[in-house]
């Protein structure tokens, strides 16, 4: 197990390399940078040159690399330059505006999805099954931004309430951040709740089939039992990877969402610091999000472990 555990951390830690080397790359291949948007077409050479010597962008560009990765391997991202403050406490701040919003939306898919999924598998065939299959299919075709506006234009007119604009800490304001959040958390919790219930649905029609559910059957046990005790055993490892994987999909694609709701995660701030050329703000943010990724790929290895015993041998 141990020697498990290594080999999955070096591997971790050879992609998170390797995916810095990327980032960095696609960064500074986007037209233009910082030096020309401040100059604009009015610059002169001599302005240019030293704003291109403060902020570095004068020496090679493998110089540039090591430096900015020898920083970061401290936890030091650099500091923005736009904002003239340090990157590493801009990155965590929003990130946890995007952290908060790709939890709560994976619970509340969780606790929505798998019922509906597990309803629709063992009444395949029937009425039940017909409408979950409906339901999943509107919401794996509805996008996201689509979805939000008709929230927000429903509260408005059902309610006359809109979310606030002015972002709240849930630890210091926890009925504003509900009032900030419910909306986005809804946007984004429903499709996925869909997507989460097609995937139950699968795995349990196909658990279904299989001879242990058969025997349990001819031995007289209830569908609930079966349910619970042997195809929910089963499934836990599919359902632990796509849990995983729903998780990296909403912290990766939470742009519009933020956007659209005024949230300032981290897809927010990339968004903006990508127009603004400021490239450690962006660096910093991608490669957060790299390591996030590749945390929760190895937690749901790890939990492979703790699921079925026979994996620890």
């Amino acid at each position: 197990m141990q020697a498990y555990v290594a080999r999955r951390l070096f591997g971790s830690l050879l992609t998170a390399w390797l995916a810095s080397i990327v980032v960095f790359l696609l960064v500074h291949a986007v037209p233009g940078d910082v030096v020309g948007q401040m100059l604009g077409q009015a610059g002169d050479a001599t302005a240019e040159q030293v704003l291109r010597g403060f902020f570095g962008l004068d020496r090679p560009l493998y110089r540039q690399y090591l430096a900015w990765l020898g920083d970061a391997l401290t936890g030091n991202l650099g500091m923005s330059w736009t904002q003239g403050l340090p990157v590493t406490g801009i990155v965590l701040q929003a990130f946890a505006v995007t952290l908060e919003l790709g939890l709560v939306t994976l619970v509340l898919a969780t606790l929505v999805g798998v019922p509906l999924g597990m309803a629709a598998g063992i009444n395949e065939g029937r009425w039940i099954d017909h409408v979950v299959q409906g339901i999943n299919l509107f919401g794996l075709s509805a996008p996201v931004f689509w979805v939000g506006l008709m929230l927000l234009i429903g509260a408005s007119w059902a309610f006359g309430w809109s979310p606030p604009l002015l972002f709240q800490s849930p630890l210091a304001a926890p009925a504003d951040n509900l009032g900030i959040m419910i909306l986005p958390v809804l946007s984004l919790g429903l499709l996925q709740a869909c997507a989460y219930a097609q995937f139950v649905r699968q795995l349990v029609v196909a658990a279904l089939r299989e001879p242990y559910v058969t025997t349990a059957e001819a031995k007289g046990l209830a569908m609930r039992r079966i349910l619970f005790k042997h195809i929910l055993r089963n499934i836990l490892i599919p359902l632990v990877t796509f849990m995983g994987l729903i998780l990296i999909q909403i912290l990766g694609g939470v742009v519009v969402t933020e956007t659209l709701f005024a949230l300032p995660g981290l897809g927010r701030l990339l968004v903006t610091a990508i127009a603004q050329r400021d490239y450690p703000v962006v660096q910093g943010g991608l490669l957060l999000i790299v390591v996030v990724a590749l945390g929760v790929n190895l937690t749901v290895d790890l939990l492979y472990h703790a699921i079925d015993p026979r994996l620890r041998r």
